[in-house]
């Protein structure tokens, strides 16, 4: 009998906290149902959307192989229209920065790395670099220099010795020997692999060189 009495006790307890909380329950495993599905549905958008986006860049990959200048602005503009929250927009802009260059419109190549290397986005230090070569290319140098000095190192840990070697070759083409020659040696010394490096610093460090800096 005390058994029975405490099982019924136990579910006369049950049925009143149901009553005080069994709506509010109810409720919160609702929101978090709808939570759960509307989470999984914007899932399966975002998938949908990036599956689209690649199936775009792969056709801005083959206009671009094929040189289909005008093919590349209109593909590349609807990346950046229709899916500019994906990396896919980003690249685009370098590819699109490319074939400009090949075509000679380097004005259009420098506005649109420009654009991308003002942005918060992964991809910003590699189009300042880009955008730097362009300047060393077409004799503004001191534009080049403006750039990297401005950059803060700490969001270009992976391309810090590109553009020191970079800033070497701004110096030498200003024909400031010395600054070169430091540069040179700060990406060497930071571990840089590049095939023209070491050349660059030996012609620097060559006897008629240091001669014609005194």
């Amino acid at each position: 009998m005390e058994l029975y009495e405490t099982e019924e006790q136990q579910v006369e307890a049950l049925q009143k906290w149901w009553k005080d909380n069994g709506t509010a329950v109810l409720i919160g495993l609702g929101i978090g149902l709808v939570a759960i599905f509307g989470w999984n549905s914007w899932l399966d958008y975002k998938k949908a959307e990036t599956s689209k986006a690649s199936a775009i860049y792969d056709q801005l990959l083959k206009d671009v192989t094929e040189n289909k200048i005008e093919a590349v602005d209109t593909v590349a503009k609807q990346l950046k229209t229709e899916f500019n929250a994906t990396e896919y927009a980003k690249y685009s802009v370098l590819l699109q920065a490319k074939t400009k260059i090949d075509a000679g419109d380097l004005a259009s190549a420098k506005e649109l790395l420009q654009n991308l290397a003002s942005q918060p986005s992964d991809l910003s230090p590699l189009a300042k670099l880009r955008l730097v070569r362009l300047f060393l290319a077409t004799g503004e140098y001191e534009k080049g220099l403006q750039i990297i000095n401005a950059i803060d190192p700490k969001t270009t840990a992976g391309f810090s010795d590109n553009y020191d070697e970079l800033v070497g070759d701004l110096y030498l083409a200003l024909d400031r020997i010395d600054e070169a020659r430091s540069a040179y040696e700060k990406a060497l010394h930071n571990g840089y692999q590049s095939p023209l490096l070491q050349f660059k610093i030996d012609d620097l460090t060559a006897p008629e060189k240091l001669e014609s800096t005194k």
